[in-house]
């Protein structure tokens, strides 16, 4: 199963979103082959270039000989659930290299533009011996903070225009940077946003000193683009992370994602016993009915499973 084949990853993935019936049995399995690859967030506001930015990390990663998986979280469609294939489009260079795979995945409307497979495709991609994972968020604003639980290091893409925003987003987004990225770094205003989020960074707590980057992504010729440098520093990074804690830290991530993957997998039977068991099925019709509240649902369901 994990030999590298891009077509069975593809429908490793496919069986991911769509949550397969055997899908615990496939990530337990998945989960066992383990991977050291790094998990890179991409994230910012709508239009910062973020997906000009990935592309542009792409070539430089593929150029130091590293296989490159990109989830591209869009949002998604309001009929059918499924993404929104900009990203795959806008990257569509990279498709005839072996060495990437890319994916659009459905946000579905999950909390944070961050869909609940992400993390379980992240490990396949791992399992399939991927070097690096650049995951690439929808950029919806605070909720953003989701993508701390899934990557290792979090770029904010931010452009000169969003320096009048700062101050709205220092309680959110901001918070969660691991490295700034000022991109379109050569239009005006570059300079102020630039010397606005150093002065945040200084702020930002634990030992690691967070960097304020200049990008132009959109140059051709990948000379004084910036790109190197921000790769370089995500390398920092990742080099700072590795402390004496770092394995009680697995076991508390361990611990997680155990109870984001149970609480996935009772949201998914609760609702289908809705539709089929008559205790349960009841529990709805009252709730749709406003003859309970969801409160008094919730301790019935409490009791039904005798927790």
């Amino acid at each position: 199963m994990f030999k590298g084949d891009k077509r069975s990853l593809a429908r490793l993935l496919t069986y991911v979103e769509n949550r397969h019936e055997d899908l615990l049995k496939i990530m337990a399995e998945v989960y066992s082959k383990g991977g050291h690859a790094l998990v890179v967030g991409v994230t910012g506001p709508p239009g910062a270039g973020k997906s000009t930015l990935v592309d542009k990390m792409i070539r430089v990663l593929r150029g130091q000989g590293k296989k490159v998986g990109v989830l591209a979280i869009d949002p998604s469609s309001p009929f059918s659930g499924g993404a929104v294939l900009g990203d795959r489009i806008r990257m569509q260079d990279h498709n005839a290299d072996e060495g990437v795979f890319i994916r659009s995945v459905g946000s579905r409307g999950a909390h944070g533009g961050l869909s609940r497979a992400t993390r379980d495709m992240v490990m396949l991609l791992k399992a399939f011996g991927v070097d690096e994972i650049i995951i690439e968020t929808v950029g919806v604003g605070q909720t953003e903070l989701d993508i701390m639980s899934v990557a290792d290091t979090t770029l904010v893409v931010l452009v000169p225009e969003s320096g009048d925003t700062i101050q709205t987003m220092k309680a959110g987004l901001m918070e969660i940077a691991d490295i700034f990225v000022v991109n379109k770094a050569d239009r005006e205003g570059a300079d102020r946003i630039f010397n606005e989020l150093i002065a945040l960074s200084e702020m930002h707590p634990g030992d690691w000193s967070v960097p304020v980057m200049k990008t132009v992504a959109v140059k051709n010729d990948g000379i004084n683009d910036g790109i190197l440098e921000v790769i370089q520093q995500i390398q920092s990074h990742r080099t700072c992370k590795k402390e004496p804690h770092g394995y009680k830290a697995s076991q508390h991530d361990a611990v997680q994602h155990c109870l984001d993957v149970f609480s996935s997998e009772m949201r998914s039977k609760l609702l289908m016993l809705f539709e089929s068991a008559p205790p349960y099925s009841s529990i709805q019709k009252r709730l749709l009915e406003n003859k309970i509240n969801p409160y008094e649902a919730v301790s019935e369901l409490l009791n039904l499973i005798k927790v």
